[in-house]
């Protein structure tokens, strides 16, 4: 890269920001979350001569790598604030929202694809695609109305994070179909989950190992200062985020692991003082970074393209992750502001949908208008989600706080 590339690249970004502050002051002023200015500004942007220089390789590689640190940020800021014995006391309630947040998207998304002719197979995997949630959208605006301590936040944390765990699955399930249509083994679907499983094990083994023993005497071997506990802080970051992402778990679950697990050792003056440096880099820096890049990689002219197919596919998702979620109140778990709340905020989709549909186009599993639909259905979910998730918790943000939590 040379020094006109980065010139560029730094005078796009300072564009970006400029506009994404110039919005914020708007939104903030209708108490909209800020944030969601730089979301509204890659959006925009998309369709521009300035959008298409950022969506080209040189310099859209550089942004998503951001974009993935904002990620990590935000997520890992998240998982500071989580209190394990009250999700814990809720781990009944998570696990039922998880099961019927993925399994009434998923035999929707496969009854529209059975009713439009297609096979069972092909069914099947789109119908998977129904079931992922982007809780990172969603996340950092629960934290703006300050829900992240509540039910309705907990419920969302922690159903996104077993979500993920499923989202392997998926496209283990995904790839040794493309392996088979290509003359591979069928048994690759049982060395695949074997090596997610053995992953999985060995991730939480580290986890506790470290929860332990190893964070506690790191965060004795230096004075206990704001800058020694984010060397710390990112050591666990990056260490965590890179072993999920190695044992095929995903980044996101290891940033909210390693929030979790560091939670300890910021119980202090320090650690008071290191979170406020996290949360400024997470919404001042990398986080409007990543909602940047949410905004302009989403292509909506699918829509056009293929209007009946994507919004089948988007209602399948968006209508299968209310019903499953307001399913939970005839069972008692969830008064309906409750059931409304999450069931929006687990509509988010965006980056493990794409990535699966980029898979079938690659192996010619799919045509092209069925690819269009499918990113479409994910960018639409990408881009309303977090406005609709923002009016709802401006209306009952109050009500959702005063609910008691699971140790009230």
């Amino acid at each position: 890269m040379t020094e006109v590339q980065i010139g560029e690249i730094l005078l796009d970004l300072a564009l970006l920001f400029g506009l994404a502050y110039l919005l914020a002051g708007l939104l903030e002023r209708v108490r909209i979350p800020g944030i969601l200015g730089a979301l509204f500004v890659g959006m925009a942007l998309h369709y521009t001569p300035l959008g298409a220089r950022l969506l080209s390789p040189e310099i859209y590689g550089p942004l998503t790598f951001l974009a993935q640190l904002g990620v990590l940020f935000l997520l890992f800021y998240i998982g500071l604030q989580i209190d394990l014995v009250e999700m814990r006391a809720m781990s009944g309630d998570i696990i039922w929202c998880t099961i019927l947040n993925t399994a009434v998207p998923f035999l929707l998304g496969m009854a529209v694809m059975l009713a439009l002719g297609y096979g069972w197979t092909l069914a099947f995997v789109i119908g998977l695609t129904r079931m992922p949630t982007a809780e990172a959208v969603v996340v950092p605006i629960l934290d703006e109305f300050h829900l992240i301590r509540t039910r309705v936040g907990e419920f969302i944390v922690g159903v996104g994070t077993l979500d993920d765990v499923l989202e392997v699955f998926m496209v283990a399930v995904v790839s040794v179909w493309i392996g088979e249509k290509a003359g591979g083994s069928a048994s690759g679907l049982a060395s695949d989950v074997l090596g997610i499983v053995v992953g999985l094990l060995v991730f939480v083994s580290l986890a506790w190992i470290s929860y332990r023993w190893l964070i506690p005497s790191l965060n004795r071997w230096l004075p206990r200062q704001p800058r020694n506990l984010m060397l710390l802080a990112m050591l666990i970051l990056f260490g965590f985020g890179g072993l999920s992402e190695y044992a095929s778990l995903g980044m996101v679950v290891g940033a909210i692991t390693a929030g979790i697990l560091m939670r300890p050792a910021f119980d202090n003056m320090a650690g008071e003082q290191t979170m406020q440096v996290i949360r400024a880099v997470s919404y001042g820096f990398l986080g409007l970074v990543f909602f940047f890049w949410v905004g302009i990689s989403a292509d909506l002219a699918g829509v056009v393209q293929a209007p009946t197919l994507a919004i089948l596919l988007y209602l399948a998702g968006t209508l299968g992750k209310l019903i499953g979620v307001f399913l939970m109140v005839p069972m008692g778990k969830l008064n309906v502001r409750e059931a409304w709340t999450i069931g929006v905020g687990l509509d988010a989709r965006l980056t493990t949908e794409i990535i699966v549909a980029q898979l079938l186009l690659g192996a010619q599993l799919i045509d092209a208008g069925l690819f269009t639909a499918l990113v479409t259905a994910a960018s639409f979910t990408a881009l309303t989600v977090p406005v609709v998730f923002s009016l709802l918790l401006r209306r009952w943000g109050d009500q959702l706080r005063a609910l008691p939590t699971a140790r009230e």
